[in-house]
């Protein structure tokens, strides 16, 4: 017979964040536990509110079902003595799989005799398995926990009431001093506490006690009802998933409406309306058809219609001294000039072991100058760059930002064009924050780019200069993020740039400059590569490619990050060939004997050469490097693969450690003139070829 169980766990109003991660790993851990504990069952079905986790198992068996197994114990010698008496071994070994000494069969395995017993585990009840699930609720992480009374128990919230209904009978267990039970709590102002008859009657229950409990209705009726008011007032609104998602974990039984503000406040940047309402007020933004930003929102509470005009009111009033707060904060920044505002930046810390805010600004003017002069930009082009990288965070004094932090960069790029800046100038200081999450848009200017890179640079290698580097999930100044973004930016943009190996010309620079540093930029720059290397991964774990190539493409002394994607793209490409094989297994028999040689730049002497072979692979890898650094990486490997024969040949004619000693070390040179190029593609080692 098929059951129906309902597991709910009753809190204290949770985060809205928290909602939607904490009912899918609920689901999860519950779905493993089911599994590890062999009880079949057909779905899940999730329900979560601000002040429940509920999931409704459909199909779920009876029972476990009953295992028979042969169990293997210790040898006949070690379960006997010499009298044929049974060891402690052996009756411990049967006691232990629930059987006697009697139930022991002999049996041979590889020429020796060893103890087995048929066992039989009869299969638990549904109910029974069910009791277990305290262990699985208790062992759930959060981003932040809570202890309350004199509980050692750390949860997202307060636990306050639990369901556990197998059909219609209470499955008991406690957690804490709470037992569940087939009470619920319905919505807390309009509801109260209601009994559950049975599973499948969760939903339609607390549906009638102001609760909707299923996640997607509840943001479907959140959406319907929006778009109600906004055809009834020919608006449009800004549609926000992740403010939709925000709102719909904050409501159990939802209302839409609409409210209105002063239209004076239009005057302010749509930036710093949106901001005041969205981020502050979680109201939806409307336009009129042509896009222009209305005086009104909308916004969800978590009620009936009953006294909604009251509710309007309040929200109304709530936003005024905010939106007053925004108009004055905008027009007293307008009062400082762009200058007062940098030398303000001397007193505002980056890190207080690295340097302030001001000096950071120093250091990544210098980084962004070399990485626009190494990509061509215009003097023009330089100068803006300049500009920006001179100012670019001079809005983290202002008062705007003070107060919405949020706005950091946008009011810069609005500050900046009201205080007569170049149009670009002002777009790189907002664009240098992006990414912002790690599928973040990307900054669409060039000059925003460049700045953004060179503030993400300064800021991984400071902190890794100064020994803060992430160490397992622990990450407070976000390096991943920042270096991840550095990936995709490059990528995007295709541009050649050895930023790993700039660190050493980054630092000279700097103190050319006459920019003062508690530290040497260049500290851990080992480390620094393969934290980089690292980021490679994560970006191509997007793309497809197989875990061989992605292994050898980041262990690799490469320090070009395009390279890097390029070369794993041209041995994915090459992979299927029919030489792939050959060329690969010639190229790492080069790489392994190198290996015994010296690694630097050795000069070949031909004078040296024995026979023709050596003087052909001379002549053909002397060719070859004179363009290496000029080839695309695909033209780099149909070279290097077109040395194959030329190799094999070398090595049927030629014993490379020979015993004279000059011999053998100008046969490593020259192999190591090969290793270094193949090198270029990574450690080849790790290559798959079949």
């Amino acid at each position: 017979m098929a059951h129906s169980y309902l597991l709910e766990v009753g809190v204290e109003e949770m985060p809205a964040h928290v909602v939607t991660p904490s009912i899918k790993q609920l689901h999860q851990r519950v779905a493993k536990y089911l599994k590890d504990q062999r009880i079949d069952f057909e779905s899940i079905q999730e329900f979560a509110t601000p002040r429940r986790l509920a999931l409704l198992i459909h199909g779920l068996s009876d029972q476990q079902p009953d295992i028979d197994e042969t169990v293997k114990g210790p040898a006949k010698k070690i379960a006997q003595d010499e009298d044929g008496n049974w060891t402690k071994a052996a009756i411990g070994f049967t006691r232990g799989q629930g059987a006697t000494v009697d139930d022991i069969e002999f049996k041979d395995v590889k020429g020796t005799e060893y103890v087995f017993v048929e066992k039989h585990i009869a299969g638990k009840a549904v109910a029974e398995v069910l009791q277990g699930l305290p262990e699985v609720i208790t062992s759930m992480t959060f981003p932040t926990l809570m202890k309350w009374g004199y509980n050692n128990l750390q949860f997202i919230r307060p636990i306050r009431w639990l369901v556990s209904l197998l059909d219609d009978e209470v499955v008991s267990f406690k957690i804490l001093d709470v037992e569940a039970g087939r009470q619920t709590e319905g919505h807390r102002f309009l509801g109260h506490p209601v009994e559950i008859a049975t599973a499948d009657d969760y939903e339609a229950t607390l549906h009638d006690d102001f609760v909707i409990a299923d996640q997607a209705k509840r943001k479907q009726l959140i959406q319907d009802q929006i778009n109600k008011i906004v055809e009834a007032h020919n608006w449009q609104v800004d549609w926000d998933a992740d403010l939709l998602e925000e709102v719909n974990n904050l409501v159990e039984w939802p209302t839409a409406f609409a409210g209105s503000f002063d239209e004076k406040y239009l005057a302010l940047p749509e930036a710093v309306l949106i901001t005041s309402m969205k981020d502050n007020q979680r109201f939806f933004c409307v336009r009129d058809h042509d896009g222009k930003l209305l005086p009104h929102f909308i916004s969800v509470r978590n009620g009936n219609t009953e006294f909604l005009d009251n509710v309007i009111k309040g929200n109304e009033r709530v936003l005024v001294p905010r939106l007053e707060d925004a108009q004055f904060f905008y027009q007293e920044d307008q009062k400082v000039t762009i200058d007062e505002y940098v030398e303000r930046l001397k007193k505002v810390s980056f890190h207080d072991q690295i340097s302030s805010m001001y000096d950071k600004m120093a250091r990544t003017a210098v980084i962004a100058n070399m990485l626009g002069q190494k990509l061509g930009l215009s003097d023009a082009e330089l100068a803006d760059l300049a500009r920006a990288a001179q100012i670019y965070k001079f809005d983290l004094t202002t008062q705007m930002v003070g107060e919405f932090a949020e706005l950091q960069g946008v009011m810069g790029e609005i500050y900046a064009k009201l205080f007569g800046e170049k149009p670009a100038v002002a777009t790189a200081i907002r664009e240098h924050y992006m990414p912002v999450s790690a599928d973040g848009d990307l900054p669409a200017t060039k000059l925003g780019t460049i700045l953004a890179i060179a503030d993400k640079l300064d800021s991984i290698m400071s902190f890794f200069a100064t020994d803060m580097i992430p160490s397992g999930s622990n990450d407070p100044y976000a390096l991943r993020r920042q270096a991840y973004g550095i990936v995709r930016m490059v990528a995007e943009q295709g541009w050649h740039l050895p930023l790993l190996e700039m660190q050493g010309e980054f630092a000279e620079a700097i103190h050319n400059a006459g920019i003062e540093t508690k530290f040497d930029y260049t500290k851990n720059a080992d480390q620094v590569q393969a934290f980089f290397m690292d980021r490679l991964k994560q970006y191509f774990s997007g793309e497809k490619l197989r875990h061989d190539i992605v292994d050898t493409v980041t262990d690799t002394r490469q320090t070009d990050i395009v390279n890097v994607l390029d070369a794993a793209s041209v041995l994915d490409d090459q992979k299927d060939s029919d030489h792939f094989k050959d060329d690969v297994e010639a190229l790492t028999r080069v790489l392994r004997i190198a290996k015994k040689g010296q690694q630097n730049d050795v000069t070949i002497n031909p004078s040296l050469f024995q026979n023709s072979s050596e003087t052909k692979l001379h002549e053909a890898v002397d060719q070859l490097q004179g363009q290496f650094a000029e080839l695309t990486m695909a033209d780099r490997f149909q070279q290097l693969r077109s040395l194959a024969p030329i190799i094999t040949e070398y090595f049927d004619e030629n014993m490379i450690m020979d015993k004279d000693e000059q011999v053998k070390n100008n046969r490593l040179a020259q192999l190591n003139q090969i290793a270094q190029m193949a090198g270029e593609f990574g450690n080849l080692d790790h290559l798959i070829v079949k």
